[in-house]
């Protein structure tokens, strides 16, 4: 292993930072995390509870999941949370939760999807639906993804909020569903949201840097007909999403977040490359456009995300070459129709 535990990773990528705990001294009552037992809800759970604690406030944070996916149930009551094992997609156990303030929607599907448009109907459209419905009365801060823009050249700088959704595939319609579900919500209740359109969260077990790093390691080739991706670390992405607390809104406030930079993805193999001493093995061209987001707004309200592109190669390459944990989630960032 590297000389960083997984323990301390989860610790590292948990810490609140001032602003955070700032943003939650003005928000009051309870917090769920929706769809918790994913890539991003651990750490959300446990850099909520470190900033309530931070404020001495007793505060529940709530974390709600099947709990089929990354984290095990008792990984979320060991950290101080009040664990909710709950199909959100079940009216019925969904009238069973407490109500919270304060709601965080990671819930959703992505993988396995392409030839099951129920699937996608169901937990990426209906799902989110009831959802806000049964806590209408709430505040929500709602995960959606940077795919729910067009196509766009590296030139832009990436998709503004202001730009049009018009997306290909099933997978990034069924998420412009899952923000409708928060429009709709808003115009018959006025119900306030915030729309995270996030591109590439980076953590040590997974993300498109280590799908990257992982082939150039392997000697395999590194496919760059998808050329070009934005990034960001693990922690700036969640500081940021909670700091959305602040500018929830009916209708919903819509968020890019992501790094500064569009990352070419032939230089990043080739930087891993030189990291690990091989050749990086490029397939395939630069095709002209693709899913790239501008998160100057981001920027603008939370300020440059902390951790930078240089650290996060350095870190993800020696987390590689120390035979550290990975979750075995690949991003499929070189998809380029939106089918998963």
């Amino acid at each position: 292993m590297s000389g960083i535990s997984v323990a301390e990773l989860d610790d590292e990528m948990a810490t609140p930072g001032e602003a955070v705990i700032e943003c939650l001294r003005n928000c009051s009552g309870d917090f769920a995390v929706l769809g918790a037992g994913g890539k991003m809800g651990f750490h959300l759970c446990l850099m909520l509870r470190k900033a309530l604690d931070a404020l001495g406030r007793d505060n529940k944070v709530r974390a709600v999941s099947r709990f089929g996916s990354v984290r095990d149930r008792e990984e979320f009551g060991r950290i101080g949370c009040e664990v909710w094992p709950a199909d959100l997609s079940d009216p019925a156990q969904l009238e069973k939760l407490p109500d919270s303030e304060n709601i965080f929607y990671l819930a959703g599907v992505k993988f396995g999807t392409s030839h099951a448009p129920g699937l996608l109907q169901k937990m990426n459209v209906e799902m989110p639906q009831l959802v806000v419905e049964r806590f209408r009365n709430s505040d929500f801060v709602a995960l959606s993804t940077g795919c729910v823009y067009s196509f766009v050249s590296p030139d832009t700088g990436g998709a503004t909020e202001a730009d049009e959704t018009n997306p290909p595939g099933d997978y990034a319609n069924s998420c412009k569903g899952r923000e409708q579900a928060f429009f709709d919500v808003a115009t018959r209740y006025g119900t306030k949201s915030a729309l995270i359109r996030l591109n590439y969260a980076i953590d040590l077990r997974y993300g498109v840097l280590i799908d990257i790093a992982e082939k150039v390691y392997a000697g395999e080739p590194v496919d760059v007909s998808t050329g070009y991706v934005n990034v960001i670390w693990q922690r700036d992405a969640i500081r940021h999403t909670i700091r959305s607390l602040e500018y929830v809104s009916a209708p919903p406030f819509l968020l890019n977040v992501t790094g500064p930079e569009t990352l070419s993805v032939r230089e990043l193999a080739e930087a891993f490359g030189g990291r690990f001493g091989k050749d990086a093995l490029i397939t395939g061209v630069e095709e002209p456009t693709a899913w790239l987001n501008n998160a100057a707004r981001s920027h603008r309200l939370f300020g440059t995300p902390e951790t930078g592109i240089g650290e996060m190669i350095y870190r993800v390459a020696d987390w590689i070459e120390a035979g550290g944990d990975r979750l075995g989630k690949p991003t499929c960032f070189e998809i380029r129709d939106g089918n998963y």
